[in-house]
This record gives structure tokens, C-alpha cells and sequence, in this order.
């Protein structure tokens, strides 16, 4: 199987939770990475040239300071085309419409895209693949959902960033926990 070489554009940014690199294909935001994040683009596509004066560059980091100043904006003020295919597409959509400082289990997501899907159901853990391979971090805000027994488990940029992000909404977070080290 051949691997898509696409050019895609790049550039990083500063923000409260670490530097982030973006990604667009010119004219849609098709990734945001956390440095240090699981599947970071710069592992998944070939090239990423520089170019730092896109316009979808300027709306995402106006988009991004707005959130951190608790301006709550929503996923669908930006031109985004994350690439994935269409289960993953229905998860990340599915993500786009948790409220801000709300959280959801991948469960209750399983429960919605059987519905979509006119399905019985779908297993909670291919629901949990779909958002690990998220390529927009923060703006498909991954980091709302938990374990369906409060487990802060699962986000690709790392536990520590997921809990500042729930805290920063003002998310509910009794009843929630970090999941203990593997050998401890």
C-alpha cells in the first residue's frame, strides 16, 4: 500500500498547554498536534513545507487564543478537514458537538453512531481508536472524552494536558480519576 504524499503546509505555535504544530492543505486545517503527541503528523505525512502566513494559520491561532481566554468558540468557526475515513469521521463529528466544559464517555459515542448508523451497536473501543487518531487537538476536543467509570484515560497528548484542558472549561471532574501506572 503506497502512502499519500500530499504536500501539506506547517507552521507551530505557543500556547498555554505546550507548542502545537498545525497543518493545512492550503486552504483547510487538517491537523493540530501537541509536541510530544501519539500520532503526531509529523510521523503520518511525508512532507510538511514551512509556511507560516496562511490565513487558516492566522483564524486557528486567533481561534486558539480565544479559547484560552474562555471565549468558548466551537470547531465549526474554522475550515477543517481532518483526514480519516468515514467511522472516523462520524467519531470526530461526534466530538465537535460535546459543549464546551461537558464531558461524554466513549460509550455514550458508540451509542450515537449506532444510531447514525442504523446499528445495534459499535464497541466502545473502536469508538476509542477513532478519537486517539484525532488530528485536531483541542479544536475536536478529544480531551472531553472519559472512561465510563470516570477513567481520565485515553488522550494521545498525555493525561496531564487532558485534565488542564477539562479544568480550564470548568468541567465537572468528581467522579473522575487518573488511571494508575501500568506496574505500580
Amino acid at each position: 500500500m503506497k502512502e499519500d504524499v500530499k504536500l501539506l503546509y506547517s507552521t507551530t505555535y505557543n500556547t498555554p498547554v505546550g507548542k502545537v504544530t498545525l497543518a493545512s492543505d492550503g486552504e483547510n486545517l487538517v491537523g493540530l498536534w501537541l509536541e510530544g503527541q501519539k500520532y503526531h503528523g509529523n510521523k503520518i505525512f511525508a512532507r510538511m513545507e514551512v509556511k507560516d502566513d496562511l490565513p487558516v494559520f492566522t483564524a486557528t491561532k486567533n481561534w486558539i487564543i480565544r479559547y484560552f481566554a474562555k471565549d468558548k468558540p466551537v470547531p465549526g468557526e474554522l475550515p477543517l478537514a481532518p483526514i480519516g475515513g468515514e467511522f472516523r469521521q462520524d467519531v470526530w463529528q461526534a466530538l465537535c458537538d460535546i459543549p464546551n466544559g461537558k464531558t461524554i464517555t466513549y460509550g455514550e459515542i458508540a451509542k450515537k453512531i449506532a444510531a447514525k448508523r442504523n446499528r445495534i451497536n459499535i464497541a466502545s473501543q473502536a469508538v476509542g481508536g477513532a478519537v486517539g487518531h484525532n488530528p485536531l487537538s483541542i479544536i475536536i476536543p478529544c480531551h472531553r472524552v472519559v472512561g465510563s467509570d470516570g477513567n481520565l484515560t485515553g488522550y494521545a497528548g498525555g493525561i496531564d494536558i487532558k485534565i488542564k484542558l477539562l479544568e480550564h472549561e470548568g468541567a465537572d471532574m468528581t467522579g473522575t480519576f487518573t488511571p494508575k501506572k501500568l506496574g505500580s
